[in-house]
């Protein structure tokens, strides 16, 4: 079996809004409910944001500006209304070709600096228990999630603009034991006759 790392749960998505606040919880909120990869969450600039979408356009590295992974990571991911004013209140006045995660000096903020000196220090602040497992760790648990709740995998792999299907199964979606175990329960139920 090949490690597919951490997947943030619903609960676990839903401390972490609680524990923190400003541009953390913001990107926090976004990473949770896009599942965009850290490159393009640095990468986003306002006009990628038409109030419906996010349009994914380019990613950060580091200090370089790129195009997106994949040709099929370039493309719209749909904006939840709570989202969307979360997005629009963390504006303020920012023009259109800011960056939505803007450093002090308007590049790209530095997201595991962020994590590193915002975000965990909030976490072990808190009264919760809660760890940081990344920034991978949404998109993971944002295709676990999405699951979880009956969406089909081919959806999901549009969301998480995938080209292969393989990939979201083998590596995004994860099923907790006691789902499996509760699966083949059913399966238990269709032989009445017993062994």
């Amino acid at each position: 079996m090949k490690f597919k790392g951490h997947a943030y749960t619903t609960d676990e998505i839903e401390t972490m809004f609680i524990c923190t606040k400003g541009v953390a919880r913001v990107v926090i909120a976004v990473a949770a409910l896009t599942g965009l990869r850290l490159s393009e969450l640095r990468g986003l600039r306002w006009s990628d944001f038409d109030g419906q979408n996010l349009h994914v356009q380019r990613s950060v590295w580091r200090t370089h500006v790129g195009q997106p992974k994949t040709g099929v990571s370039e493309g719209n991911v749909p904006v939840l209304p709570l989202l969307q004013k979360v997005l629009e209140k963390h504006r303020g006045n920012a023009s259109d070709d800011a960056y939505i995660f803007a450093g002090k000096r308007g590049v790209p903020l530095n997201l595991h600096n962020l994590a590193a000196r915002v975000i965990k220090p909030a976490f072990e602040k808190s009264s919760f228990k809660i760890e940081w497992h990344g920034w991978h760790a949404f998109r993971r648990g944002l295709a676990s999630n999405l699951y979880d709740l009956g969406v089909q995998p081919k959806v999901i792999q549009a969301i998480l603009r995938h080209s292969d299907i393989g990939t979201t199964l083998q590596y995004y979606v994860q099923t907790p034991t006691e789902e499996s175990r509760e699966a083949l329960a059913k399966i238990e139920d269709a032989f009445p006759f017993g062994l």
